[in-house]
């Protein structure tokens, strides 16, 4: 994979796509497009896969002379290359599926300007037996040599069903708004999936049906309102410039080949670096999906469960078996266990005490690949034996954390007015994701599939670089506060943050520096920022090698790997750098 690079030599990069301007071109100057040209995309050649600046904005673009509106239809064979595969996970079948591309791959899209809308954002449930997808913003132009065709490049990703495995791809085709179209070239060239990476590209068959879109105006000004939110973003190599002794290559963690991303936020900038992939450069890294996996303890779970709290307290302390989703939680085993031993996993129930046993081990297969709620809440009550006092002993369990939101969505249909209610969509979007206009994509989460639709809580959201920093911005330095109004319980949440001395949490099996609380990580990193005095520092984790670390002088360091390694989780370089910035030892 390519070594990361700096997003552009310009000190700012621009947050609304819309922002880049276009050259002024004399409408007969000669194409220097060398790969998906006119040709190949009109005849459907080309089928090898291409450095994907071939899908960005070119520098002789111009204004689009066309608009697109209506429906995108595309189907069609790919060339696939498997570039690590882990048996363990997938079975063959699983892997000959994943080797296609959806077939029903049809939505609509509006046009903003230059920027190319998916009315549809956030998992779309397809028919494929292992792909489901994820749209996002576009960008549309003209260039010389398309003979009056504007051009469309979508990015798109591919999402293993009911997992978060993601894989990154660009879509790009010629149209006319009277329904001209090209063939459409797809390709995928990088992931954040520890255990199944692969290429894929190909010559697809392209229709479009142009209509107008019913809502067109509320996804144009969703999308116009999540931009004016946005950070603003400078390229990482900006901050040695900006914030002279800092040392931005330590920011760039574990092995090169499986970085997706990493950023560091500083007084309100976003630091950004590129989106390397294994054919070059992601062309939309600003708009790219990675991901939560277990960060959604932190950034779902935990907040449902402080918002909760601070709207109805004494919800942390209810019983679960009060409110059990299924059988095995009404046994005495777990009598005694509340909502915060959920959020804590300190219920007293595994197999083994030792770092990840029970995580790791062959039957928690069951719980993931379970795809309703019974089974998903029966396994979570009935797979581990009760070995501890609960609020004692901390064992890391993702079907506790689903326990948790199970059991907080059956609590809160129990109050007045709320019998319909959900726990996602009026709790946490509601409160939290929505007031902070996270992007269309960040609100909408992994649920069962059955009629409960149930939220995972424990994994199975998306963010794009800017929808995580503010979101750790929110809960680290506002404070829990949107537009002055608490969210968040405010001593839940200090807790959390590791603002209060002798209460730091469950100590991390085998990992003496290490704390868990709340949903939260914590790690001190005195010996590591020379700091004369113990320094906690919380955080958010996620399989294979996610980071979103919330230093107490406001800076927020968030990295996005996939190799499972140490190297790739152990962000510690970062602590001096953050460091440097802004003294935060005691």
């Amino acid at each position: 994979m390519k070594r990361v690079s700096t997003v552009g030599a310009a000190a700012i990069c621009a947050c609304a796509m819309s922002a880049i301007p276009f050259q002024a071109l004399a409408q007969d100057a000669l194409s220097t497009r060398t790969q998906l040209t006119h040709a190949t995309l009109m005849d459907g050649r080309g089928r090898a896969d291409v450095d994907f600046s071939a899908y960005a904005l070119p520098a002789n673009a111009s204004a689009p002379g066309e608009t697109f509106e209506g429906t995108l239809h595309v189907s069609g064979k790919v060339g696939t290359r498997t570039i690590h595969l882990e048996p363990g996970f997938l079975s063959r079948t699983q892997v000959a599926a994943a080797r296609t591309f959806p077939d029903d791959f049809d939505y609509d899209f509006v046009q903003d300007g230059d920027v190319l809308l998916p009315v549809r954002r956030g998992y779309i449930v397809t028919s494929h037996p292992y792909w489901d997808v994820v749209l996002e913003p576009g960008r549309v132009w003209s260039e010389p040599g398309d003979r009056g065709y504007s051009r469309a490049a979508l990015p798109f990703a591919l999402v293993q069903k009911h997992m978060n495995c993601t894989h990154y791809g660009v879509m790009t085709f010629l149209f006319k708004r009277g329904g001209a179209i090209s063939h459409a070239a797809v390709q995928i060239g990088s992931e954040t999936c520890k255990y199944f990476k692969l290429d894929m590209w190909g010559m697809l068959d392209a229709h479009y049906s142009p209509h107008p879109v019913a809502n067109r105006d509320a996804v144009i000004a969703a999308y116009r309102q999540n931009q004016a939110r946005r950070l603003p973003e400078r390229p990482i190599a900006q901050l040695a410039v900006d914030y002279p002794g800092t040392d931005p290559a330590k920011l760039a963690i574990g092995e090169s080949h499986a970085r997706t991303l990493y950023g560091l936020v500083v007084d309100g900038v976003n630091y950004v670096s590129s989106c390397p992939t294994r054919h070059g450069d992601y062309s939309y890294c600003g708009v790219l999906p990675f991901p939560s996996y277990s960060t959604a303890k932190s950034a779902e779970a935990a907040l449902a469960l402080m918002a909760m709290e601070q709207r109805h307290p004494g919800t942390t302390e209810l019983k679960v078996n009060e409110f059990a989703p299924a059988s095995g939680c009404n046994a005495e085993s777990w009598d005694g266990v509340t909502f915060r031993d959920l959020l804590d996993m300190t219920t007293g129930h595994c197999d083994s005490t030792a770092y990840m046993a029970d995580e790791d081990a062959p039957k928690v297969q069951r719980f993931f690949y379970a795809t309703t709620e019974p089974q998903k809440a029966a396994f979570s009550c009935s797979a581990y034996p009760l070995r501890a006092r609960p609020g004692t002993t901390w064992v890391y369990h993702t079907s506790d954390t689903f326990l948790l939101g199970d059991a907080l969505n059956r609590y809160l249909r129990r109050l007045p007015g709320e019998a319909h209610a959900d726990i996602f969509r009026d709790v946490v979007d509601a409160d939290i994701y929505k007031p902070l206009d996270l992007s269309a994509t960040a609100r909408v989460t992994r649920r069962t599939a059955d009629a409960a639709a149930q939220p995972f809580f424990g994994y199975g959201l998306q963010f794009n670089r800017d929808d995580m920093a503010r979101l750790a911005l929110f809960i680290g330095q506002d404070h829990g506060r949107i537009g002055g109004r608490q969210i968040l319980d405010p001593g839940l949440l200090d807790l959390a943050m590791q603002r209060i001395d002798g209460q730091r949490g469950s100590v991390v099996t085998s990992y003496p520096e290490f704390r868990y609380q709340l949903g939260f990580w914590a790690r001190n990193v005195a010996s590591i920022a020379g700091c004369a005095s113990p320094a906690w520092v919380p955080f958010m984790s996620g399989f294979g090698g996610i980071s979103v670390v919330m230093y107490p002088n406001g800076v927020v360091y968030y990295n996005v790997s996939d190799s499972g390694t140490a190297t790739a989780f152990d962000w510690g370089p970062s602590a001096p750098v953050a460091r440097a910035i802004r003294d935060y030892c005691h």
